[in-house]
């Protein structure tokens, strides 16, 4: 039976026909292992699983592996013919099982894929019920090392601080603001993009949208001067509602507040291990 030909089968006949040397599989004498070594910011196509749907953009890729100490350098063309190979939705499970098979292209037993990203989920105002796209930032990342491979996803999530300091010494109003949520957890068993949302959404003095009519202003406006948040009250709810869910291992949460009667951020963390 015939075999069909993959491009990077055609390219390895025909540097063997050529009789072009490999000079990246040569032996090196310095004895010295190379914990990461690949390629970094590769602009490429990613298909995501957003809400149930798949949903295209694109990533900036770091791709590496473990380069042993007597082996002179790693294929950098096979990180890339392994990114062409991503066609079908990238979730945890996937992601595990294509780093596997990256390793196996590349010849080595460690290594790390590393995607950063936009997705967008549509949201509905919380009184007109006018509907827009808010974009959030996301992060995939999957390591193997010591025969244990660990997934990890990030999200950053603009949301609304309203200080409860500067409402309770204030006549009238109180000082707010944005306040950007980072939020990365390891994964256990799969959770899904928008539930790592509202970690931070439902932890915030109000979330946000990007389309609002009037009654919506009121209402978020309200909603914030009736809910305060120090930046340490932001990081801590997150912190407790990650702590509750058994799908969730090692995480850290981060929040930046960018002050609005200061020049400067407030900013908190906090980890698990």
């Amino acid at each position: 039976m015939l075999r069909r030909l993959h491009r990077s089968d055609t390219m390895t006949n025909l540097t063997d026909a050529l009789h072009i040397p490999d000079t990246q599989s040569e032996r090196d004498e310095r004895h010295l292992l190379i914990q990461r070594v690949g390629v970094k910011d590769v602009r490429w196509p990613l298909t995501l699983r957003v809400a149930g749907q798949p949903q295209s953009t694109a990533a900036l890729w770091d791709l590496d592996v473990a380069l042993p100490a007597e082996k002179k350098g790693t294929h950098m063309s096979r990180f890339v013919a392994w990114l062409d190979t991503q066609e079908a939705p990238l979730d945890a499970d996937r992601l595990r099982a294509e780093l596997a098979v990256m390793l196996d292209k590349l010849g080595a037993a460690e290594g790390r894929v590393e995607a950063r990203f936009s997705f967008f989920l549509r949201k509905r105002a919380p009184v007109s019920g006018v509907q827009s796209l808010l974009d959030y930032q996301g992060r995939w990342i999957a390591e193997t090392r010591a025969g244990s491979t660990a997934i990890w996803a990030e999200v950053g999530v603009p949301v609304k601080s309203l200080c409860p300091c500067s409402k309770e010494i204030s006549d009238y109003g109180a000082h707010n603001q944005r306040s950007l949520v980072t939020i990365r957890v390891e994964l256990k068993s799969p959770i899904e993009w928008h539930e790592l949302v509202r970690f931070a959404e439902d932890s915030a003095s109000s979330e946000i949208w990007p389309l609002l009519k009037r009654p919506d202003e009121k209402w978020i406006t309200e909603r914030a001067y009736e809910n305060p948040k120090f930046v340490e009250d932001l990081v801590r709810d997150v912190a407790l509602r990650l702590n509750a869910d058994a799908r969730v291992g090692r995480y850290s949460v981060d929040v930046e507040n960018f002050e609005s009667i200061h020049n400067h951020s407030a900013y908190a963390r906090i980890e698990r291990a």
